[in-house]
């Protein structure tokens, strides 16, 4: 029971060494001893078992049937192909699963929570699978506890529980004590912190006591994925096309049965015939290629420093018209550097900061007390403007932990997003000097007095008006201004609530976080693609804006609003005003929820960028929540579609690029696969429909369905990305597969490829005689091969095959040749021959239907020179 152990007595029993933490040497022997901190999940599919699940299909089972009344009757040949290719289709779809479930997998692993453990004398972050019995963890606000933890350490610390004991109260935690009795119940466990609960405020350290199954949480065996395979809005509505597609197939291929019955055609022939066209033109290929194309797209994404945390965000990328961002580290470069000082009512550079003047040297002393971060030439940890004002006193010789040892902290009020503040108490030799830091206009109303020139003056209105005045000067220069304040207790204990007023204001620092070179052509690019970039920031109006004017984000003052003057508007008011702002400043959290509505209300879909925890709930309401991989807590993360690994605003931007793409590849296979299947279902039932022969056997069906259905379509699934899609508007999510003409070419071209195929038929017929052999293969080549030349249609609407590069999918291009290849082996080599039942083709043969094949691609090239012409005028 490590409740009933002082932390003391805990160091001893795991053996760590509680200043430096574990030697990495050591935690590869306690890995080897424990295993990885991870619950127990279920069983991964086998290979065997995907296998199968590829033949659990009501089409496959007709096949089945089908092969088996084939072999029955004496056509063994037929029998032997309908399951060579039920057999590849199943291998394909094993390949295409297994790949998915990588990517998936591989997404999960960069989505874990992390944890910061002190190793080897210094703070890691860590994946908090890497976390081991006896490692040191560091909890601050917002980051899930990585294991079960004995706290030695915690200052205001309260963690969420709810989903360990279920009390929805945050519980108050306590370092410092240790519990008697043996029988005390989770929830009354002040001195410990359990695995997968949530700090919500405070800090504190922990020693890990258990990890993976041997914390509270695997002891009532917790899943990490108990949620099914969540399908995204397309896959739901292919899963509805393909029921319509293929409850209409099935009439089609039974009317032609039922045609047939009155014709007095081979019975057994045509129930064959029926089946194979049933198998061809159901896409039931369709959600796996989706699948595959989702997965490959999101692993480019993760290169490309954002991982895609759901797959539906993927979709929904490509309609976004409006980017909300944070600017500090997502449009700037998060290197803040401190360049002014105002102390002793005077405006200065950094440079001029003198440690013996006693205004500056408490000023400073204030900035590094009062502070979360760590700072060392080797390494840097904690907020980029706290770790800036450590670095400001490293250039002087003033170090934290040497001013730390000398006034140790005793007590703090942890920094608050609403308050704006931070506080802590630190010992100076029999008093204890209170230090706050934070935003001006929030420090000021708490402060009495000011310390000039040594001596604490009454802050009288010409005190207030001298600060504001610089305040606003270093404002005005794009500088970020933290204000500093102070007062001396007797006692440290005292309510939190009497630290944070009746304070002495000592000075102010200004800092400067220069935006990032590449993001004002990323706004641009947005600009130009209909989608508006929105700041969203906790600085001051003047800095927000003139920050916001280098970028291109806004042009007049007018466009940027304040969080009090936001105050000031109900949601309704907002709603009609949205449209006039591009620049918040000085908002808290709460306001990003209210700013998200509004721009909702006017039918935007919006991408909203955060790293605290206040900030899930408008991560959430967002159409895309984006959390910060580097500064962002472990709640932010969970609540986001997204993770920007980069902190970057441009990663934001290639994502939605990269989403467009996505979903224009996926389109491009959708079209191709329903063209094709068109052209199958033509050719058959106009044939039979006229009382011609049939021109194309079960088998013949079958084959063209596995060429062409598997290697093109997800050739083009991973189609290069168009170069100008950042030039068009953003996708309405609302427009149909079929809108903006496709559902149109996709008719003609399913009407083309079976009136070719037909033709070929016919000339066959008229030059070697009815109901040959020659015939029927001259048509089942050209079925095959102009659809093959037809997914270089597919690449793009209205640009040539030219414009695109013809060698620019060698993907697609190898799948064209390899099928090609395939046609001609099945005809020139005789046992395949007789099996297909096809017949040599003659040189002019081959030229006649390579003719036919090619006329898809010539006429389609023609129709684009229109298209491309009519949208020029």
């Amino acid at each position: 029971m490590w409740f009933n152990k002082n932390p003391e007595e805990v160091v001893s029993e795991l053996q760590v060494d509680a200043l430096n933490g574990l030697s990495t040497e050591e935690v590869g022997r306690r890995i080897e001893k424990y295993g990885y901190n991870k619950l127990a999940t279920k069983k991964k599919k086998t290979i065997l078992q995907i296998f199968l699940s590829q033949l659990n299909d009501a089409m496959i089972f007709i096949l089945i049937g089908a092969a088996i009344i084939s072999g029955l009757a004496g056509e063994i040949s037929d029998s032997i192909i309908i399951l060579l290719v039920i057999l590849i289709n199943a291998v394909v779809g094993v390949v295409q699963e297994s790949k998915a479930e990588k990517a998936l997998e591989a997404l999960k692993k960069l989505s874990t929570p992390r944890a910061i453990v002190k190793r080897d004398g210094e703070l890691k972050e860590i994946a908090s699978e890497e976390v081991v019995p006896g490692d040191i963890v560091i909890i601050d606000a917002g980051r899930y506890i990585p294991a079960d933890l004995r706290l030695i350490e915690s200052a205001n610390l309260k963690i969420e529980e709810s989903a360990l004991t279920g009390e929805s109260v945050p519980s108050d935690k306590e370092s410092n004590i240790t519990l008697e009795s043996s029988d005390t119940p989770l929830g009354d466990q002040k001195n410990m912190a359990f695995m997968s609960t949530l700090a919500t405020y405070g800090r504190g350290v922990g020693i890990a006591v258990g990890t993976g199954m041997n914390t509270e949480i695997g002891k009532i065996a917790k899943m990490l994925d108990e949620s099914e395979t969540e399908l995204t809005p397309l896959q739901k509505r292919l899963a509805e096309l393909g029921k319509v597609l293929g409850f209409g197939a099935l009439i089609i291929c039974a009317l032609m049965f039922v045609v047939s019955l009155f014709q007095g055609r081979d019975l057994f022939e045509m129930f064959l015939t029926s089946i194979s066209l049933a198998v061809a033109a159901i896409p039931e290929g369709l959600p796996a290629i989706v699948a595959i194309v989702l997965a490959m797209g999101v692993q480019r994404m993760i290169k490309e420093n954002a991982i895609v945390r759901k797959l539906p965000a993927v979709e929904t990328l490509g309609s976004v018209n409006i980017i909300c961002s944070d600017k500090t580290g997502t449009l700037t470069q998060n290197k803040m550097t401190v360049t002014k000082l105002y102390a002793n009512n005077s405006l200065n550079t950094i440079d001029k900061l003198d440690i013996k003047d006693k205004t500056h040297q408490l000023l400073i002393e204030n900035l590094i007390l009062c502070n979360d971060a760590t700072y060392s030439e080797a390494s840097k940890t904690g907020d980029p403007t706290e770790i800036a004002l450590l670095e400001a006193g490293f250039k002087i010789n003033l170090f934290k932990d040497a001013l730390q040892n000398e006034h140790a902290r005793v007590n703090e009020v942890p920094f608050d997003s609403d308050r704006k503040l931070m506080t802590t108490v630190n010992k100076y030799n029999e008093e204890y000097y209170v230090f706050t830091k934070g935003a001006i206009d929030n420090l000021l109303k708490i402060c009495s007095k000011a310390f000039i020139n040594g001596e604490i003056l009454t802050l009288d209105d010409e005190v207030k008006d001298n600060i504001m005045k610089a305040s606003n000067s270093m404002s005005d220069d794009a500088l970020r201004v933290l204000g500093a304040a102070y007062k001396t207790i007797a006692s440290p204990h005292v309510e939190i609530d009497s630290l944070e007023n009746d304070l002495i204001f000592i000075g102010l620092v200004g800092m400067i976080d220069p935006p990032r070179l590449e993001v004002k052509d990323s706004i641009a690019t947005c600009k130009k693609s209909g989608i508006k970039t929105i700041m969203i920031t906790g600085d001051h109006k003047n800095t927000a804006f003139a920050i916001a004017k280098e970028l291109g984000i806004a042009e007049s003052n007018e466009q940027a609003i304040s969080g009090a003057e936001l105050d000031k508007f109900t949601q309704e008011e907002l709603n009609g005003q949205i449209s006039n702002f591009r620049v918040f400043a000085r908002v808290s959290p709460e306001h990003k929820v209210k700013i998200v509505k509004a721009f909702k209300s006017k039918g935007n879909i919006v991408s909203m960028t955060g790293d605290g925890v206040n900030d899930a709930p408008s991560l959430k309401i967002a159409d895309i929540g984006v959390a910060m991989g580097i500064t962002g807590t472990d709640v932010a993360k969970g609540a986001s579609d997204m993770i920007l690994t980069d902190d970057n605003f441009s990663t934001i931007v290639s994502a939605i690029e990269e989403g467009r793409n996505i979903y224009n590849n996926i389109k491009k296979s959708i079209m191709f696969l329903l063209s094709c299947n068109l052209g199958e279902i033509i050719a058959l039932f106009f044939a039979i429909l006229l009382s011609w022969t049939t021109p194309l056997r079960p088998i013949h069906i079958l084959w063209v369905n596995l060429i062409t259905d598997t290697l093109p379509a997800l050739s083009l699934g991973v189609d290069p990305g168009d170069k100008n899609v950042m030039d068009n508007e953003p996708r309405d999510p609302k427009e149909s597969l079929f809108g903006k003409g496709a559902g149109v070419s996709l008719v003609l071209n399913g009407i083309l490829i079976g009136v070719l195929t037909l033709i070929a038929f016919k000339i066959g017929e008229y030059t070697y005689g009815v109901g040959t052999n020659h015939a029927q293969t001259m048509a089942f080549v050209v079925l095959s091969v102009s659809q093959l030349f037809h997914s270089l249609n597919m690449r793009h609407p209205e640009k040539s095959i030219f414009q695109l590069g013809l060698f620019s999918n060698k993907y697609l291009i190898l799948s064209i040749i390899a099928g090609i290849f395939l046609q001609n082996i099945v005809i020139t080599v005789p046992a395949l021959a007789s099996v297909f039942k096809v017949y040599p083709l003659t040189f002019n043969d081959w030229l006649f239907v390579g003719a036919l094949s090619i006329m898809p691609l010539v006429l389609n090239e023609i129709a684009k020179v229109f298209i491309r012409a009519r949208k020029n005028k």
